[in-house]
């Protein structure tokens, strides 16, 4: 880990970087896996799934009887925990739907906008080390309260060729019954493209390492709307004296653990809490089964000392965390100063956890700075949004003189004219 006492601003640049890949190399070989997506569908995917996952399979969906199956291989506890945190997500997203308003913007010219759904959506869920079912949640549920026509799933399978049973009783949950055995990069493409047996898609959603990433902007060129371009997961907290610094171990390990390429920052105003901070981090981490991913992590990971905490949202906005703790007092005086930030958790007792999992909120959130122009999925990014209007005669003649000046002095006198026409 790299620890820093007052670094100065102009070095806070280098700071927020994020750790680099060979782009040059996986750019080849995204391009390779779509090519062969493209040319030979489902015979590609069933190689890629052997090369790739160890797994030999003979057919890509999963059948009724599998998804049956592992209901009966989950424990009640969790599915209890799913129940509830679908519960929440389900509140939380169905507070997003708006109702139509109509106004009036003229006399006799009525405007108004409606939200319709997404039809075909895709959502890819990772399965290798840490099969994200959460994700399904996530991305399912609103994908339902829109009212989307076609979810597709896909998510990698196992050596045995099978997909872990709490990401297809989720499923389930969720109403999606079109689940696919490929991962990576070429469960994108397929996604993109459609082969014999996989539906091609208007918007892909979902996380994934750095080849899935890479895969998603690579669809783009296809037709293929994305979510967000969403790399690594990461977290930045900013802590003062009443910080907890056993709680802020945790919140960051919690993040560390996802993989190697994951980061996470700690600034803390008070020297002694970061000191603190930093010794729980060294003795939690050898508890943890994946701390050989996390150990990875934090050597990217930063410890910064910053003297105030307006310099410390300055550097957080810089930086533009997926998310961002508020692990200090009276962190209601300084929400509004937050700029950048995909999901902020407030106080000592909000632990990032809650929001990946249950609290409500969506976990499929910007990562790589994009928090600065892109926001997390919510029901929006299963809808698109189509304005309408309705000029009466007595509207155009109102607005008419206006539309025909504005055309002329552009020089489209057809646009004119469509105007004119009718107010003769």
């Amino acid at each position: 880990m790299n620890i820093y006492k007052n670094p100065k601003t102009e070095t806070w640049f280098e700071l927020v970087k994020r750790p680099l890949f060979k782009n040059n190399e996986i750019s080849e070989t995204i391009k390779e896996i779509f090519t062969e997506v493209q040319k030979n569908g489902d015979q590609a995917l069933i190689n890629y799934a052997e090369k790739f996952d160890s797994a030999k399979i003979n057919q890509l969906q999963t059948t009724i009887e599998e998804i049956d199956i592992a209901e009966n291989l989950i424990s009640e506890d969790l599915k209890k925990a799913i129940q509830v945190a679908k519960e929440n997500i389900t509140k939380f997203h169905a507070s997003q739907i708006v109702e139509i308003e109509k106004i009036e913007t003229t006399k006799g010219v009525i405007c108004w906008r409606e939200s319709r759904a997404i039809e075909k959506v895709g959502i890819y869920i990772p399965g290798g080390t840490a099969p994200l079912f959460s994700t399904v949640l996530m991305l399912a549920i609103p994908a339902q309260l829109a009212g989307c026509n076609e979810v597709v799933l896909c998510t990698p399978p196992d050596k045995n060729g099978n997909i872990n049973p709490a990401i297809l009783y989720t499923a389930k949950l969720c109403g999606v019954s079109k689940i696919f055995k490929v991962g990576g990069a070429q469960a994108v493409a397929a996604m993109t493209f459609g082969t014999e047996t996989i539906p091609n898609v208007y918007k892909i959603f979902g996380p994934g390492n750095q080849f899935v990433v890479a895969a998603k902007d690579f669809a783009q060129n296809f037709g293929v709307a994305i979510d967000m371009p969403a790399g690594p997961s990461e977290v930045l907290i900013i802590a003062d004296q009443n910080a907890n610094p056993e709680f802020c171990a945790a919140d960051l390990l919690s993040q560390a653990e996802h993989g190697s390429d994951s980061q996470v920052i700690f600034i803390s105003t008070d020297f002694n809490i970061l000191n603190k901070t930093i010794q729980e981090v060294e003795k939690q981490v050898n508890e943890l089964p994946r701390n050989i991913f996390a150990n990875k992590s934090l050597e990217n990971s930063h410890f910064i000392f910053l003297e105030s905490m307006d310099e410390a949202l300055k550097f957080s906005n810089l930086y533009a965390p997926e998310h961002l703790i508020l692990a200090i007092e009276n962190f209601e005086n300084y929400i509004e100063k937050i700029q950048n930030a995909g999901s902020v958790f407030l106080g000592n007792y909000s632990c990032e956890s809650a929001g990946d999992y249950a609290s409500g909120t969506n976990h499929t959130l910007p990562t790589n700075g994009f928090a600065k122009n892109y926001s997390g999925v919510s029901l929006d990014s299963f809808v698109k949004k189509i304005t309408f209007q309705n000029l009466s005669k007595e509207g155009l003649q109102n607005l008419g003189t206006t539309i025909e000046l504005m055309a002329e002095a552009e020089g489209l006198f057809a646009h004119k004219n469509a105007v004119s026409i009718r107010l003769k």
